[in-house]
């Protein structure tokens, strides 16, 4: 991340990051397709995180406490990255190629709620709503944490976002 945040995205090769980090070039590939990579790194973990979160909600919570309590849980669990999430929200706007593989990591975030909701009973068209839904109040969410106030939890900004989109959707 430092290179990333010294040379900029494309200036960092990854002989770079191998050599910062300890490791040859080819170890460096044994373990990443490229440098994007280490970039998304968290992102392989977050959806079954988030999955995990949402499966131990009480069983008789509905579709939308659901939602709500497993992505309060997973502010909870986030809320010390702050600054690791704010460099990172910071190289990946910096890189249109980036953007799109950020877009690809709400994809897979939406995916994991709607296949947690859908275990759980709830219709699938109702899933799938209900998870692009908390993807965009997420997405939302962490916006307002990084570029606000130090002090505001990230779970406040998720509960400013999610009453947001329910008075934006109601009138």
């Amino acid at each position: 991340m430092a290179l990333f945040t010294d040379q900029g995205y494309g200036g960092t090769t990854v002989p770079q990051i191998a050599e910062a980090a300890g490791l040859t070039t080819r170890t460096f590939f044994r373990h990443f397709a490229d440098k994007r990579d280490v970039l998304f790194l968290r992102d392989r973990e977050f959806p079954q995180a988030v999955s995990a979160f949402m499966a131990s909600v009480p069983s008789e919570s509905d579709g939308t406490d659901t939602v709500r309590a497993g992505l309060a849980a997973a502010c909870q669990g986030v809320q010390d990255w702050r600054e690791q999430m704010a460099r990172r929200r910071s190289i990946v706007h910096s890189e249109p190629a980036l953007l799109e593989r950020d877009l690809l990591r709400s994809h897979y975030l939406a995916r994991a709620i709607e296949e947690s909701l859908h275990r759980r009973g709830i219709d699938p068209e109702r899933a799938r709503t209900l998870a692009a839904v908390a993807v965009t109040c997420f997405d939302l969410a962490v916006g307002r944490w990084l570029e606000g106030p130090a002090d505001v939890p990230l779970e406040d900004c998720l509960a400013s976002a999610w009453n947001d989109m329910r008075t934006s959707l109601t009138g």
